[in-house]
């Protein structure tokens, strides 16, 4: 098992983390933190193997955090959850050897399909054994050349296709017109959208009207 630290200052939305957290098969929480101190001090005593670490913390700020853990517990990955956007935030991130940054808000396959990479890229690679090459490429995230890139269980690459046309086509879509376009049910359409926003090709957003759930909108952002 993989052992989970999950940090949040919202205590409703650590919850949900924890949740999502439990349900993906080979990974368990073992701590709760909502502040940075907190967070550090369960670095120390729990040892957890990945952190899911937000960067807007009440007391020290989620970088500051991520510097702390790397000179304190390098061992200990770090996987950034937050609705932080700003590129230099992301880029910072990214230079404190983070494993992934997904922002917020996100559905449960798109943080399940970031653990579960991270399962699969440091099976491979651990302590005692040697690298290959492909070792190595599936823990930076390097698609095989020639080949497409590993979908989630249900999805097909042709299908993943048609939508990322339909969606580069309209520029912005929701799941159901994207169902309408393609030809498919309204929850695969989301799923496929929800894979291109997660592989950093669409953006979500969401759309309130007067009543009801918000609608969530997917924008083309690849170049």
């Amino acid at each position: 098992m993989i052992d989970v630290l999950v940090v949040d200052d919202d205590f409703m939305v650590a919850r949900i983390h924890c949740g999502f957290v439990e349900r993906t098969d080979g990974f368990q929480v073992v701590g709760v933190a909502h502040t940075g101190a907190d967070a550090l001090e369960q670095v120390r005593t729990l040892e957890p193997d990945l952190v899911l670490l937000d960067i807007y913390l009440p007391d020290l700020g989620g970088l500051e955090v991520l510097s702390e853990i790397r000179r304190v517990a390098p061992e200990v990955d770090v996987l950034v959850i937050s609705a932080a956007r700003e590129a230099e935030t992301v880029r910072r991130a990214w230079r404190g050897g983070v494993v992934h940054y997904l922002m917020k808000p996100f559905t449960y396959d798109a943080l399940r399909e970031r653990l579960e990479h991270y399962a699969h890229a440091h099976q491979g690679l651990r302590l005692g054994t040697t690298a290959g090459q492909a070792d190595v490429d599936r823990m930076f995230g390097v698609r095989p050349a020639g080949g497409d890139e590993r979908m989630p269980k249900g999805l097909s690459p042709q299908t993943r296709r048609l939508v990322e046309r339909e969606l580069r086509a309209a520029g912005t879509l929701s799941a159901a017109e994207c169902a309408a376009e393609v030809g498919i049910s309204r929850v695969s359409a989301r799923r496929y959208l929800e894979f291109l926003a997660a592989r950093g090709a669409a953006e979500v957003s969401l759309r309130y009207g007067a009543t009801g759930r918000p609608e969530r909108r997917y924008t083309w952002k690849a170049s």
